[in-house]
C-alpha cells in the first residue's frame, strides 16, 4: 500500500537538497508549484503522466519515490539495470485500455499469465486454425527514424492478416511482442494502440502480448515488432489452389505501394541519393510514399468465400509475383502472366529509374503495383472483379495454361 505521507516526505527531502524551492522545481517538471506543495503534503500522489520525470529530476528511481525512500547504494537492483517495475507496471494499465474489445470470445483481459479465446463455431462442423507470425522487416528503421511508430504497427498487422485470409480464414485473434530498450510509455502506448486499431479494422482483436524491455541488449530509443495470428476456416473451404484448372484466369489487386518488401534495397537506394527523401512523386514526398501502410485486403474478398468462387490465391511479398503465385499453383499448371498489363505505380518507377534497377530485379523485390492476386473461373471472373472493385482496382493478367514452369512471364513491363 503506498504512504502518500512517507513519499510525500521523499519528494521534499530530495528537492531541498538539490537547493530547489517548489516554484523552480515546479518549473523543471512544467507543472504548478500548487501541485509540488499538494505532494510533499502527502494530499496527492504524482500522476502517472509525470512520474518518470519526476524520477529523472530527483535522480532516482520509481520505485524509490513509490516506497518513499532510497535504496542501498552499494545492492544491485532490476532499477539500476534499467527497468523500473512500478513505471512499467503503470505502463501495462495505460495498455489495457487498448485491448478493451466487444469481441465475446476473448474471455480475460490483460493481466493473466496466457489469453482465453473460446474457439466454439456451431457453424464450423470441422474448423482448422491458420496461424502465421509477421514483423514489418526493415521498414520498422525507417519508421522510428522518420516518426511512423503507429503506422508501421498497421504494415505489421495488414501483412499478417493477408497472409491467413490467402487460405480463405477468417481473422480472429492476434498477439504481439514489442521489444524495446527503455520503456517510453508514449511510444509503447502509441504502439499498443496502432496494433489494436488495425486489428479491429481487420475485425480480429488484439488479446494479449509481451512487451519486453532489454536496456542492455536494444538501444535506447529502438524497439523490435512482431505478432502472431490465429485465423479459422472450414477444412473443406480451405483455399490453396488445388481448385485452381486449365483456363482459370489470374486477377491482380492493386498495391498502394511497396507494402512492407524491398525496403534494403530502398534504404541502399537512400544511403546513396540522401536528396531523394524530398522529391515528390504524385504529389507527396519520397518518405511519405514508401511509409504508406500495407494494404489490407480481407474486407474485399471475404464476402467471396461463401461463393466458393476463388481457386486460389497469393500475397504478393518478397519475391514478387514469381516468388508468391508458385506457392498455390497445382503441378502440371502454369500461371501465364503479361508483364504489359500490369499497372505500374510511379514510385516504382522513380525507383527504377533513380537506382538504375533491373526490371528482372523489380520483380523479384516488389510487388510492382500487384499486392494480392486471386485465381478464379472464366465463367466468374467479371463477379469477382466487380465484387473486389469496390475496394480495389482488380483486373486480368495472366491465365492459367499447361506447362512445368509454375509462373511464366510473357511481355515485358510497360515503364512509360
Amino acid at each position: 500500500m503506498l504512504d502518500s505521507i512517507k513519499v510525500g516526505k521523499f519528494i521534499r527531502e530530495k528537492r531541498k537538497g538539490m537547493g530547489l524551492t517548489q516554484q523552480q522545481f515546479a518549473e523543471k517538471l512544467n507543472v504548478s508549484f500548487q501541485a509540488i506543495s499538494k505532494w510533499e503534503n502527502g494530499t496527492t500522489f504524482p500522476n502517472i503522466e509525470i512520474i518518470k520525470d519526476l524520477a529523472t529530476v530527483l535522480d532516482v528511481t520509481v520505485d524509490e519515490i513509490l516506497e518513499g525512500s532510497e535504496k542501498e547504494a552499494d545492492g544491485l537492483s532490476y532499477s539500476k539495470a534499467g527497468i523500473d517495475i512500478a513505471y512499467t507496471d503503470t505502463i501495462k494499465k495505460e495498455m489495457a485500455k487498448s485491448l478493451e474489445t466487444k469481441d465475446k470470445r476473448v474471455l480475460n483481459g490483460l493481466g493473466p499469465f496466457a489469453s482465453l479465446y473460446d474457439i466454439k463455431f456451431p457453424e464450423i462442423e470441422n474448423p482448422v486454425l491458420a496461424l502465421k507470425s509477421e514483423e514489418p522487416g526493415s521498414k520498422q528503421k525507417l519508421a522510428i527514424e522518420y516518426g511512423y511508430t503507429e503506422s508501421i504497427c498497421h504494415d505489421m498487422i495488414n501483412h499478417l492478416v493477408n497472409d491467413v485470409v490467402v487460405m480463405g480464414a477468417k481473422p480472429l485473434a492476434v498477439l504481439d511482442t514489442i521489444v524495446c530498450g527503455n520503456a517510453e510509455k508514449d511510444t509503447i502506448k502509441t504502439l499498443v494502440k496502432g496494433v489494436s486499431d488495425a486489428c479491429r479494422e481487420n475485425e480480429c482483436s488484439l488479446v494479449g502480448g509481451e512487451t519486453s524491455i532489454q536496456p542492455l541488449v536494444v538501444d535506447s530509443g529502438v524497439y523490435v515488432l512482431t505478432s502472431s495470428i490465429a485465423g479459422i476456416v472450414e477444412r473443406e473451404k480451405v483455399i490453396d489452389g488445388s481448385a485452381i484448372e486449365e483456363g482459370d484466369a489470374v486477377l491482380a489487386i492493386a498495391s498502394n505501394g511497396l507494402h512492407t518488401n524491398g525496403y534494403s534495397l530502398v534504404r541502399l537506394l537512400m544511403d546513396k541519393n540522401p536528396q531523394i527523401k524530398l522529391d515528390k512523386i504524385d504529389g507527396i514526398t519520397f518518405i511519405e510514399q514508401i511509409m504508406k501502410p500495407h494494404t489490407p485486403y480481407y474486407k474485399s474478398i471475404k464476402d467471396l468465400f461463401k461463393k466458393e468462387v476463388l481457386h486460389g490465391m497469393a500475397h504478393i511479398t518478397g519475391g514478387g509475383i514469381e516468388g508468391n503465385l508458385c506457392r498455390v499453383i497445382p503441378d502440371g499448371l502454369s500461371a501465364k502472366i503479361d508483364l504489359s498489363k500490369i499497372k505500374l505505380l510511379n514510385i516504382f518507377k522513380y525507383i527504377r529509374n533513380t537506382g538504375n534497377v533491373s526490371d528482372k530485379e523489380m520483380l523479384r523485390t516488389f510487388n510492382c503495383g500487384v499486392g494480392f492476386i486471386v485465381v478464379t473461373s472464366q465463367k466468374d471472373k467479371k463477379e469477382v472483379m466487380k465484387h473486389i472493385g469496390k475496394f480495389y482496382d482488380c483486373y486480368e493478367i495472366g491465365v492459367m495454361e499447361k506447362g512445368e514452369n509454375k509462373v511464366e512471364f510473357e511481355k515485358r513491363l510497360n515503364w512509360l
